[in-house]
């Protein structure tokens, strides 16, 4: 945080443009794009940064397009590989002669995006829970973010708010987000084997047995990132199937550096992201692809769409804000269609693994697959194609 942050924060500055809520992809991206537009902003975290966060921390070419240059160090592995089973049976491994998948460690890029929002000018508080959040009708008067830190509480104004504060977050409650389905993933961050070249630069993942779960390890430099994910709603089968997964590797016994949960959600299509002068991205608005649960890409996209319309906004003089409108228009057009087309897959997987498991094996499977992660194209564009959609919607 530069030196200047504390007074800034607590008494120069009476209203600021933008203050955003949560500094993770979406709300560091919301900054630095604000802060880009020429905006006063505040970026707010209520952990302590760097932090450990829970993800696997795949990076489709989709999300490298939307990483500021100096954030770019962060990735530790290019992944070439990936073994894939079904159930723990019929493996094959998927290999491109081009890396398609990027790996960071969520700390550290975390960091690094923060880092690229205040070299941008926005000035970064950590260790700020927000509880409460006023957001009047009339334009001319600001939108109140009541917070409180380990020394008290305290009140900033601001004339947008950008709410990247996760899933459950205050902000996705204020917007009215409707969430269309949730799921619990639980990760183990275990040491690097002594066979690491046998693990780093390859993916591994495992169509589970109940419907619609997965597992994956993910390497990083010095440690492996093995989790599952399967629809909430049954805690002790997902750590079942977690701890079969390590057995099967041979995981069991390594040591367990950080264990953690975490709940993934997507909204309904159509639901809002935007209530007034308050926009939610990122997780706060259930963006993330249903079928493979990514959501770096969604969050990159959409916190700097966001960013970018409130800048435009403030430095309007319409205090219509119609700026504001772009950014729901752009998570429409742009990112509900992505939705939309992976909760039609995600249903075919549930029905009919063993299908899915089939295409990717297959000489064409491999091909997309691949061009899906390094982000020449997409699930929207599969959809699009006639044969594609026919199939899927009569298989789901």
């Amino acid at each position: 945080m530069p030196e200047n942050a504390a007074p800034e924060w607590s008494a120069d500055r009476t209203v600021w443009d933008v203050i955003v809520i949560g500094a993770g992809p979406a709300g560091a991206s919301a900054a630095r794009a604000a802060a880009e537009g020429g905006a006063s902003v505040l970026l707010l975290d209520r952990a302590p940064f760097p932090r450990y966060k829970t993800c696997g921390g795949g990076l489709l070419g989709e999300s490298l397009r939307y990483v500021p240059e100096a954030a770019r160090h962060t990735v530790e592995s290019r992944v070439r590989e990936s073994l894939v089973t079904d159930r723990f049976a019929r493996p094959f491994l998927l290999r491109r002669p081009s890396p398609y998948l990027a790996m960071v460690r969520r700390a550290e890029f975390d960091q690094a995006l923060v880092e690229a929002a205040t070299d941008a000018g926005a000035v970064f508080v950590d260790g700020v829970a927000v509880r409460e959040l006023q957001a009047p009708d009339d334009p001319a008067e600001p939108v109140l973010v009541r917070t409180a830190t380990a020394t008290g509480s305290t009140t900033a104004a601001a004339r947008i708010v950008i709410g990247a504060d996760g899933t459950g977050g205050r902000t996705a409650r204020h917007v009215g987000v409707e969430i269309g389905g949730v799921d619990l993933g639980l990760e183990d961050e275990v040491a690097m084997p002594d066979d690491a070249a046998d693990w780093r630069d390859r993916v591994r993942l495992d169509w589970g047995a109940p419907a619609g779960s997965y597992a994956w390890v993910f390497p990083k430099r010095d440690s492996l990132t093995v989790g599952v994910i399967q629809q909430k709603g049954s805690p002790d089968e997902t750590r079942q199937y977690l701890a079969a997964w390590r057995r099967h590797l041979g995981l069991e016994h390594a040591e367990t550096l950080h264990s953690s949960g975490h709940l993934t959600q997507w909204r309904t299509p159509g639901s809002p992201v935007r209530r007034g002068r308050v926009l939610v991205a990122g997780d706060a608005a259930g963006l993330l692809e249903p079928w493979t649960r990514e959501g770096i890409s969604f969050a990159l996209r959409s916190g700097t769409w966001a960013g970018q319309s409130a800048a435009a906004a403030v430095t309007s003089s319409d205090e219509r804000m119609p700026d504001l409108d772009v950014y729901s228009d752009r998570i429409r057009r742009a990112l509900e269609p992505e939705q939309v087309r992976g909760a039609e897959l995600l249903r075919v997987f549930e029905r009919r693994r063993g299908l899915v498991h089939g295409l990717l094996r297959t000489r064409w499977g491999a091909r997309w697959f691949a061009r899906f992660c390094r982000g020449e194209t997409s699930l929207a564009r599969l959809g699009r194609h006639p044969i594609a959609l026919a199939v899927a919607r009569r298989l789901a």
